[in-house]
């Protein structure tokens, strides 16, 4: 029998189509027709979230516990909380960590569901903006390492944080020939450098104004030159203490489809360089720097449309078509339309998690 999400409501071209009911059938849409009943609570009907940036949820850290056990418990709990495809981010490490994670990634991708890969936040990163990152670690990449590094990820690295104004173009440009989205981010660029780095392919920046150089008014520094730059794209941490939401409301408003949402979310952790403290909605390190974020996706949805004065249809945009895009899965995963994937998140008019649905099924 085919699974029937009924009187729901759901974005179609930016406009919020109602009263609808939307038909399953194994793992796909198979229609979308007018709701047989309609009652004043109907629900909203969007696509799953996808978080291109955590580090950890459900109790583990994954680059502190490197196992499929870990990782798979971060599956499970990010699908209760909507987020139907994810990059299992690492932080600045050694060695040895990294071929763990990656080792651990290549052997569950076949059992995989919502995990799509890694993404490298370091070690190529400044030191000058290394925020948390542990600064023993980063180095300068070379070209040998480099292809040593993919060629060991056999396809599982999908995205990379690096400071460009210490790599050389032609790490870069193997990055990109690799199919690797390069992000500019702990980077200490000028503005004539992160342009530079967007004009030979750089995609997107980490974590909007965090742990780099700012906007000063004769040093515009990294956040005027992804505002300027009419490819560049951005992810951003709606959490109010990352950054503070007039300024997620401004960026907004003069990037609109290149930013996008990501949680940077870790958890609490006692073991190894990364010793996670959570204080309120926010977690530290040690020594008080802060470190990740406490948030899921559609918390950061819901700070986008409560304190930032941006729209629930361009909020969900920035939580699934716009990540989604940047990583090339857009047909997959962030439409609602006849024979697209099921990876539905069905929210009630508060904006609360009602249902989740992956590949079809209720989670």
């Amino acid at each position: 029998m085919p699974k029937i999400i009924p009187n729901t409501s759901y974005y179609h071209n930016d406009t919020l189509i109602s009263g609808r009911e939307i038909e399953i059938s194994h793992t796909d849409i198979t229609n979308i027709r007018p709701a047989t009943t309609i009652v004043n609570n109907q629900s909203i009907t969007v696509p799953g979230f996808i978080d291109l940036q955590i580090y950890g949820s459900g109790g583990r850290l994954f680059s502190a516990d490197p196992t499929v056990e870990s990782l798979t418990i971060m599956e499970d709990d990010l699908l209760k909380k909507g987020t139907t495809g994810f990059l299992a981010c690492l932080a600045t490490n050694t060695p040895e960590v990294f071929n763990a994670c990656i080792k651990t990634v290549k052997a569950h991708r076949t059992f995989a569901k919502n995990c799509l890969g890694l993404h490298l936040e370091g070690p190529f990163l400044n030191p000058k903006r290394l925020g948390a990152h542990v600064p023993t670690f980063v180095r300068k990449a070379s070209l040998d390492e480099i292809k040593q590094l993919l060629d060991f990820g056999d396809g599982v690295i999908k995205m990379m944080t690096i400071a460009p104004e210490l790599q050389d173009d032609e790490v870069i440009q193997y990055l990109l020939d690799n199919g690797v989205v390069v992000s500019l981010g702990h980077s200490n660029a000028t503005f004539e450098e992160a342009t530079a780095a967007y004009n030979i392919g750089v995609q997107t920046t980490t974590h909007l104004f965090n742990a780099m150089s700012p906007i000063h008014h004769r040093e515009p520094g990294i956040p005027t030159a992804v505002f300027s730059h009419h490819k560049a794209m951005a992810s951003i941490i709606a959490d109010g203490q990352h950054v503070d939401y007039e300024v997620v409301k401004f960026a907004q408003k003069l990037l609109k489809e290149r930013l996008f949402l990501i949680t940077d979310a870790v958890t609490a952790c006692s073991t190894g360089p990364y010793q996670h403290i959570q204080k309120g909605n926010k977690y530290v390190m040690p020594d008080g720097t802060l470190s990740g974020s406490s948030l899921t996706m559609l918390e950061a949805v819901k700070n986008c449309v409560s304190h930032c004065g941006i729209s629930l249809k361009d909020a969900i945009k920035m939580a699934t078509q716009y990540p989604a895009g940047l990583i090339g899965i857009e047909n997959l995963c962030s439409k609602i339309a006849i024979g697209a994937q099921a990876n539905l998140v069905v929210l009630d008019n508060e904006i609360n998690l009602k249902e989740v649905i992956f590949k079809g099924e209720t989670v």
